[in-house]
């Protein structure tokens, strides 16, 4: 049993986790999209409109071992759920802004490198047309603004976000070990939906590496084995 600082018994993991949905739902529902909503018409119109030749990706041994899997696109499209999830259940007004400047800044970081250096990736010898979720989805987002993936970079990022939350509350190891499955599904499938490539990912990595080293606040609640070093 968990024990509280006042040394009573603490709420279940399960019921805090339940009261930090509850905490200014609205605000914070309202906020995500609306920071979502401003990403996504920066994004696609430097993606539509880039300033710059554009620069192809190259392939690695890896995108050459790693085939197209229909199934990817749901794990993909979950990212906008997943990304909501350190703001939901955020305790306090502190660290809902918190997480949503160190995660802007990530954003716009990545931005900035579409302006002057947009990337895609090579075309991928896929027929879309004969995957109606696909089509819909390069009409969107043809495979541009790849370097560094956005998509890895904000899945892991939530995902160290997450597991900060998850240890303060005394979460069950499989509910710890659903956060890390459900970021690394969706880091895989960037691969496999041929969004990106393998260099992509390794840029969104180490750009989410960066903006949690530069989280005071997130890495004074990871443990120091798994702090991320500055």
């Amino acid at each position: 049993m968990r024990v509280g600082t006042s040394g009573s018994p603490a709420a279940p993991w399960h019921r805090v986790l339940l009261r930090r949905l509850g905490y200014l739902w609205w605000f914070k529902a309202v906020g995500t999209t609306l920071f979502m909503t401003a990403f996504f018409a920066a994004y696609l119109h430097l993606l539509h409109f880039p300033l710059y030749p554009v620069t192809v990706m190259p392939l690695t041994a890896v995108d050459r071992a790693i085939g197209f899997q229909p199934w990817a696109l749901a794990a993909y499209a979950s990212l906008w759920i997943y990304v909501a999830l350190p703001p939901a259940i955020a305790p306090t007004l502190g660290r809902l802004f918190g997480y949503g400047w160190h995660i802007g800044g990530l954003c716009l970081v990545g931005i900035a490198v579409f302006v002057f250096w947009p990337t895609a990736v090579p075309p991928a010898d896929v027929d879309w047309g004969l995957y109606p979720g696909y089509a819909l989805l390069k009409g969107i987002d043809a495979g541009g603004n790849a370097c560094p993936s956005l998509h890895v970079a904000t899945a892991l990022y939530s995902a160290i976000w997450l597991a900060a939350d998850f240890r303060e509350v005394g979460a069950a190891r499989w509910m710890r070990g659903l956060n890390g499955l459900w970021c690394a599904v969706i880091v895989f499938s960037t691969l496999a939906t041929k969004q990106h490539v393998m260099l992509d990912v390794l840029a969104g990595t180490a750009l989410a590496l960066l903006a949690a080293a530069l989280s005071p606040g997130l890495r004074r609640r990871l443990p120091a084995k798994v702090a991320v070093p500055v």
